[in-house]
Order: C-alpha cells, then sequence, then structure tokens
C-alpha cells in the first residue's frame, strides 16, 4: 500500500508543482482590480446618489451607506464558511460573483430609470413601496454576492502559496493583494466617480458591473492554475463540539499532563488534519479532550487536542478583531462626511477641471500605489536586517502602526474641517470658491497609510495563524472588523446626534440636517480621534497577551515528527531567507497536498 501511495505521490508531484505560486495569483489580481474599480468608486460616492436622485437626508444618507458597507463585510463570514465547508473557494467566487453582477444590473436600471426613482416628500428617506423594495433588493443583492466574494478569496489566493518554502511568498501576495485593489480603486475614483457625477450615475453603476463581469470570467479562465482545496468538516460545528464536552465535562479533573489527553496519532494526522501542540491558555477547554473510561473516540463524545486547539487560537484572535473596530468606524466618516465636506464650500477646481468631492480619495490611493512597493521591496529587506524577523515586522506590529495613524487622520480631519467650516460661515452660501479641496488629501492620505499597514496585517495575520480547516472563515474576521465599523458608525452617529440635542443650546444635534455647514463635523472627528488613542492602548495590552500560534515550545519537534512519517516528506530547512519553516506551513502543506491526491485534485 505504501509503495502505491508514493508511485502516486511521485506522478501527482510534477502536476502539483505547476499549480499555484504568483502565475495562478495573476487572474485572482485582474478580478481584484476590475472589482474593486467599481466598489470603490461606488462606496466613496453613493452618499451623494442617496441625498440627489433619492433624495435622502444627510445623516440617513450616511447611515444608509454605512449599514450597506456593514452587511456587505458581514456577509463575508457567509462566503467564508461556505468554502471551508461546503465548496471550493474557487467555486465560492463564482456563485456570489453571479449573485454581485444581478444587485449591480437592478442598481443601474433604478439609476436609469425614472419610474423607480422616488418623490421628494420632506423626510430623512423617501423610499416606500415598490420603489423602495426595488432599492432595498438591489443594494443588498450586490452586498451578498460582494461579501460572499470577499470571504473566500484572500484565502483562495493564499491556498496558491501553501507549500514549503513560500512563507516568504506569501507576504508578497497579501501586498500585491492590496496593490491590485488600489490600482482599481484609483480608476475607480477618478473614472467611475467622474462618469457617474457628470454623465449620469447609471454609466457609473454600469461600468462597474462590466467590470466585475469581466474580472469573474478571467478568474473563472485561471481554473486550471490554482491550487483548489478540499472542503474540510464544518469549522463551526467542530468549535461547538469543544465547547459542548468542555461544559459537559466540567466536573471532570484534568490530567495532570497534556499527554494523557486525547490526540490522534502523527500518521492519522498527516491525512485529516494539521496537528496542534497542547497550550495552556484557557484550560478550561481541554476538558473536551478527556476521554472517558469504556468511551469509544467519537465525534461528540471526546474532542482531540489539536481540535481544543483550534478553539484557542480563535478565541485568541478576537480580542485582536475587536480592537479594530474603531479604526474602521473612522474609515466610514472618510466616505460619507468627508465626502459631503468636499462638496460643500470647496474649491474643487484643478485648472480648467472641476473634480468631483468623491475623487479626492485617489491621493491616498497613489500615495498606496507607491509605497506598497516600497514597503515590500525596500522596508521589509532592511528591517529583516534588524529585527531577523522574515516579513520585516510582525502582522501584529503592522496592525498597531495602522492603528495609530489612523487617529493622527481624525485630528487632522476635525483642524481641516474647522478651516473650511470656518470660511463658509464667513461667506455667503450663494458665493463660489472656497479653501482648496486639496486641504482633505492630509486626512485621507494618512488614514491610506493606515490601511496599509492594518489590513494586509490583518489579512496575513488571520490567514496564517488560523486552522488548516477554518482559513476562510478566519480571513474573514478582517472583513468582520469592517463590518462592525461601519455599523458602530451609524450608532455613534444616532447617538451623538441624540446626546448633542439634548445639551446644547442650540438644541440641535451634531449631525443634523442637510447642511454640514450649519452642523459640528469637526467635534465628531476630534471625539474619533480621542476614542481612537484610548482603543490604541486597548490593543497594545491584548497585542503583548497574544501569543503566536508558531511560537508554541514543542514546534520544533513536531515539525520533525510530521516530516518523518508524512507521505510527502517535508524536512525542517531554512527557507531562503534563513529563517525556519514553521508548524503551521509544515503541516498544513501536508494536510492539504495529502487531501489533494487522495482526492485526484
Amino acid at each position: 500500500m505504501g509503495e502505491e501511495e508514493g508511485k502516486t505521490n511521485n506522478s501527482l508531484e510534477p502536476m502539483e508543482k505547476k499549480r499555484g505560486g504568483f502565475t495562478a495569483s495573476i487572474f485572482i489580481f485582474v478580478l481584484l482590480a476590475l472589482d474593486n474599480m467599481g466598489f470603490v468608486a461606488n462606496m466613496v460616492s453613493m452618499v451623494l446618489y442617496f441625498m440627489g436622485p433619492m433624495h435622502f437626508h444627510l445623516a440617513t444618507s450616511a447611515n444608509t451607506l454605512t449599514n450597506f458597507m456593514g452587511t456587505t463585510f458581514l456577509l463575508s463570514l457567509v462566503g467564508g464558511f461556505i468554502s471551508d465547508t461546503y465548496l471550493s473557494r474557487y467555486s465560492t467566487c463564482l456563485i456570489f460573483g453571479s449573485i454581485e453582477i444581478v444587485g449591480l444590473s437592478m442598481m443601474t436600471i433604478q439609476a436609469y430609470s425614472k419610474a423607480l426613482k422616488p418623490p421628494l416628500c420632506g423626510k430623512p428617506s423617501c423610499m416606500e413601496g415598490g420603489i423602495g423594495f426595488f432599492f432595498y433588493a438591489a443594494l443588498y443583492l450586490w452586498a451578498l454576492g460582494s461579501g460572499g466574494v470577499k470571504g473566500a478569496l484572500p484565502a483562495l489566493g493564499g491556498d496558491q502559496f501553501r507549500h514549503k518554502g513560500e512563507a516568504k511568498k506569501l507576504a508578497t501576495f497579501f501586498n500585491l493583494f492590496l496593490l491590485s485593489s488600489t490600482l482599481g480603486g484609483t480608476v475607480g475614483v477618478t473614472v467611475v466617480v467622474w462618469v457617474s457625477t457628470e454623465k449620469g450615475w447609471y454609466w457609473g453603476f454600469f461600468i462597474s458591473t462590466m467590470g466585475s463581469l469581466v474580472g469573474f470570467i478571467v478568474l473563472a479562465l485561471g481554473k486550471p492554475f490554482y491550487r483548489l482545496q478540499v472542503p474540510h468538516e464544518s469549522p463551526l460545528i467542530r468549535v461547538f463540539q469543544v465547547i459542548v464536552l468542555a461544559m459537559k465535562n466540567r466536573s471532570l479533573s484534568r490530567p495532570g499532563s497534556s499527554a494523557e489527553l486525547y490526540e490522534i496519532s502523527e500518521k492519522e494526522s498527516a491525512f485529516t488534519n494539521e496537528k496542534i501542540s497542547h497550550t495552556e491558555q484557557f484550560s478550561f477547554l481541554d476538558k473536551a479532550a478527556i476521554l472517558g473510561k469504556d468511551t469509544k473516540a467519537e465525534p461528540w463524545k471526546v474532542c482531540t487536542v489539536t481540535q481544543v486547539e483550534e478553539v484557542k487560537v480563535l478565541t485568541r484572535m478576537l480580542p485582536i478583531l475587536f480592537s479594530t473596530i474603531i479604526m474602521n468606524t473612522c474609515l466610514a466618516q472618510l466616505q460619507t462626511f468627508s465626502i459631503q465636506q468636499g462638496n460643500r464650500s470647496m474649491d474643487r477646481n484643478l485648472g480648467h477641471l472641476v473634480v468631483p468631492a468623491p475623487s479626492i480619495p485617489v491621493i491616498p490611493l497613489i500615495f498606496m500605489c507607491v509605497l506598497i512597493p516600497l514597503y515590500e521591496y525596500f522596508f521589509v529587506p532592511f528591517a529583516r536586517k534588524i529585527t531577523k524577523h522574515p516579513n520585516g515586522i510582525t502582522q501584529l506590529q503592522r496592525v498597531g502602526i495602522g492603528l495609530v495613524l489612523s487617529a493622527v487622520s481624525m485630528a487632522v480631519a476635525g483642524i481641516v474641517e474647522v478651516k473650511r467650516r470656518n470660511y463658509a460661515l464667513a461667506h455667503s452660501p450663494l458665493a463660489t470658491g472656497g479653501i482648496s479641496l486639496f486641504w482633505l488629501s492630509f486626512q485621507y492620505a494618512i488614514f491610506g497609510i493606515a490601511d496599509m499597514f492594518t489590513l494586509v496585517g490583518l489579512l496575513e495575520f488571520f490567514y496564517r495563524e488560523a486552522p488548516a480547516s477554518m482559513k476562510s472563515l478566519s480571513t474573514s474576521f478582517t472583513w468582520l472588523s469592517l463590518s462592525f465599523g461601519y455599523f458602530l458608525s451609524s450608532i455613534v452617529v444616532s447617538i451623538i446626534n441624540a446626546v448633542t440635542a439634548r445639551i446644547a443650546p442650540s438644541r440641535l444635534g451634531w449631525l443634523h440636517g442637510l447642511d454640514i455647514n450649519q452642523n459640528n463635523v469637526n467635534l465628531f472627528y476630534f471625539f474619533l480621534a480621542i476614542l481612537s488613542c484610548l482603543n490604541f492602548a486597548n490593543y497594545l495590552y491584548w497585542a503583548s497577551w497574544y501569543k503566536y500560534k508558531t511560537d508554541e515550545p514543542d514546534a520544533n519537534n513536531m515539525q520533525l515528527k510530521e516530516a518523518e512519517k508524512a507521505p510527502l516528506p517535508l524536512p525542517l530547512s531554512e527557507n531562503e531567507n534563513g529563517s525556519k519553516v514553521t508548524t503551521e506551513e509544515v503541516s498544513s502543506v501536508q494536510t492539504e497536498e495529502n487531501k489533494e491526491k487522495v482526492a485526484g485534485v
């Protein structure tokens, strides 16, 4: 049997080596650029679409956009769960991509048809009856499709670099992942936004629809080049099993040694799942791995140590996830109130060209297009010499830098709004001109750099640290943070309005009505800057508390044993940068390769 397996492995290995890597990633990068072109363009301009043709009030339009964005990123959990459990990540992307195209097509139809636009009613929202149903159906079909794709696509890309010696390439992939999105977003906030605001909103939605359609066709064409994973057992069921059994066995005493806890053999683990070493954190969960006398080792009767450690890893990740929510609440303001700033009492002329206010984010996008390659090819090699870390700095250090910069961005935004508002109030409402639109570039540029650090840091962190059976679901935590940030934005706006309306002498909230010049957006920005500073202090605590999965004390021994006994020998060695291959990389590579070979992939 072993000889037959060896022959099968040897015959499939050359074909497997031709798959994956940056050749396969090119198709993913093309989809990212084309899909993000429309997504970012609409993300920064739809608040004007809601206030214009849709007749929403200021706060209502901001909340409608943030609720849409929050739902989109929340639904990434659906795509992540499905692609881990039932379908390949490739199939999940195409299915949800089709739903996204339907939603965008409906948005295009509504923007074009006069019969599907609501009449002006003077209410915060005029969406009622069939028009309202069509509007929200289109909006949330788009959210479902886009969210599902976001839940599966990063992990599909990460799967192309799961073989030995590809640890550095994985970090490079996530940097290029952001660069592709940024390039697409740059085209979106210039070309697509200009078309939407100058030629008609339906033209902007139409371009977005066609861009996404072409992108998903390109993704489909890349199938022969992808490394496709075999869906695992439901990750949620594995988590529930640990929780249920830990509660059931709560009266039992923990064994004196972790070796007495139940675990599958190393030979079995090579064909089923990665094997994670025992840790002492959250020790009450270890009771799920106690195998009672005369009890058969079956699901819902006992869990393996690896299964318990998977739950511990996810639990350790949660404080990191929650510590990044405030930053994404700040991001929501740059896509709502900052766009409205640029549309009122600011000089939008660039020579003979009138710059649409939603196009101002092109400045940080251009910064990022330049800074991402500089970070990858200059900063990382330089930092690597100092820190001896393969990626220059750790993922959590990268996230921390982004959180600091987001607080600075909000403080700058408040200062710029004071300058803009003072000019607006000193001049007639009918006066033309104002301070330059490019004053907004400071807050956008700083936040763009913050996003470069935080977004990629989170994607890589959640992908690397996740158990092999939960890569998509874990990567979706990045989007979950965005989702909570957008929803929190809507809540904070409503609370700030309610509280300030009670205490302000005018009895009006900071963010009331249609006229931003009569609001106190600057105070709202300063409030978020202070909140961001407090949040960073909270993040520092949890980041210092977090223990990377690859730092486990017996990791090297486990690597050697796995390498010796697995069907595909993967000896522990130094990669091209001189750093050791990690437990997660070795075990997940073996697991995925063996599963693919058994399944005939």
